[in-house]
């Protein structure tokens, strides 16, 4: 994992779960969007099951609520979860999502490019 290179293929985006935030970021998501901070957690959050924490939202068809038509609404300010994804965490099905995995398997992968060779199609 140490050659990780994200492609914003977003297929981690689109993943089912909890999207779990920090101390202060829900405070630094608000402010980015400039919405108060009731605001925000009204809207974009939900309460975990272990009511420990918050936890951004799904859209109905299960993907993250700041995701776009061009990627990331919250990039700059994306809760560490995502940040770290995959190098400190992944789920089981990551391999067979992302697209960088897939790409890294086939034989025809250029590492140096983080994606296939132009020879491939």
């Amino acid at each position: 994992m140490t050659d990780f290179r994200c492609i914003r293929c977003h297929a981690c985006c689109r993943q089912e779960g909890y999207v779990r935030l920090r101390p202060g970021e829900a405070d630094r998501i608000a402010r980015f969007l400039e919405m108060d901070l009731l605001s925000f957690t009204r809207k974009y959050t939900r309460l975990t099951r272990d009511r420990q924490t918050l936890s951004l939202v799904e859209k109905e068809n299960k993907e993250c609520i700041f995701l776009g038509n061009d990627g990331c609404r919250i990039h700059e300010v994306k809760p560490g979860q995502c940040r770290d994804f995959p190098l400190k965490w992944k789920f089981s099905e990551f391999e067979k999502i992302c697209g960088w995995a897939k790409n890294r398997s086939r034989a025809d992968y250029n590492p140096s490019m983080d994606r296939p060779s132009s020879s491939s199609k």
